[in-house]
């Protein structure tokens, strides 16, 4: 009894001694570079909305921020680098709506998306939209739902994965209309999209960042947005819920996140070199071209964000059919 009196004693002790070490390393922080793993190929909305504002944390933070791009396994593999590194805010990670699909998606996730991770903020949220390739004739929901129809298995939907916010909303709109297509699944929303351009695949459904320049190239078509209301950068396309699919909602939300125990005070300074960065006009008007909104909220809210979102993912995985793998 007295040794686990004396032992539990020393344990409080090292404890209590290693709190000024922890406050002094959090005010010297940063003193070298910070990677910020992307877990996701090159291109995509991940990468995009990382590089915004990658530039001006760099001149808030006084230290570079590095993209690490590590895609593959439905993000879990860039994001499995994050959550082990050492939390010393040295390794942070910009993750998607992935983040908080897969729980609903994958059996065995490598972290736990919630307890392993300290919230940092939600950067932006991004509405979705089907696009197609021009030679597709369709220009709404009707008539792509009345080709796929009379080309049972034949259309071609690219995905960054399955399970991902793309892949259940291809599922959504075929289970809702009773279509039968062909998922093709890549390593990110980047060469997905390549692919849609090219003609290898029809169409795809994913966050505006994108593709918003190759429907603005005419190299896709835009038919719908998932959104309560038409996004500004396209104004002219409908949403699904005006083409008769009530309830329609897909929007991607991309965040950041550091390892869990990272010092609160590292924590908030992230948080303000973000919300500072994102109340840049350059930032806010560079994002909302891309058809994305802006948000910085606080690590609280944030972390509410992500275990509501986990849930409604769950659920609407389940309602598609897509069960854990």
């Amino acid at each position: 009894m007295k040794q686990s009196y004396c032992r539990a004693v020393w344990v409080l002790l090292v404890c209590v001694m290693a709190l000024p070490s922890m406050a002094v390393r959090a005010q010297t922080w940063p003193s070298k570079p910070i990677r910020l793993v992307v877990p996701f190929a090159p291109g995509g909305n991940t990468d995009i909305i990382a590089r915004f504002i990658a530039p001006r944390m760099t001149q808030d933070l006084g230290q570079q921020i590095l993209i690490d791009n590590r895609g593959g396994a439905g993000s879990t593999l860039g994001t499995n680098i994050a959550v082990k590194s050492p939390p010393d805010g040295y390794t942070i990670v910009m993750v998607s709506t992935a983040h908080v699909i897969n729980p609903a998606v994958i059996k065995s996730l490598p972290y736990d998306s919630i307890n392993d991770f300290a919230a940092v903020t939600l950067v932006a949220d991004v509405p979705n939209a089907l696009v197609v390739h021009p030679s597709l004739p369709v220009h709404n929901i009707r008539q792509l739902v009345a080709l796929a129809r009379s080309r049972p298995g034949d259309l071609i939907y690219a995905t960054p994965g399955r399970g991902t916010s793309t892949h259940l909303a291809i599922e959504m709109l075929a289970s809702a209309a009773n279509l039968k297509m062909l998922h093709v699944p890549y390593k990110g929303v980047g060469p997905a999209t390549v692919d849609v351009v090219s003609g290898q695949a029809h169409m795809i459904f994913a966050a505006m960042p994108a593709f918003i320049e190759y429907v603005r190239s005419g190299r896709l078509r835009m038919i719908a947005q998932a959104t309560a209301t038409r996004s500004p950068v396209a104004p002219e396309v409908p949403t699904m819920i005006e083409q008769g699919y009530k309830d329609f909602l897909v929007s991607s939300g991309f965040g950041m996140l550091a390892p869990a125990k990272t010092p609160k005070p590292v924590i908030n300074r992230l948080n303000a070199a973000v919300v500072k960065a994102l109340q840049e006009p350059a930032v806010r008007s560079g994002l909302s071209s891309q058809g994305a909104i802006p948000v910085g909220n606080s690590p609280e809210e944030y972390d509410r964000y992500n275990r509501t979102e986990i849930e409604k993912w769950r659920k609407v995985a389940q309602a598609a059919g897509v069960t854990p793998e």
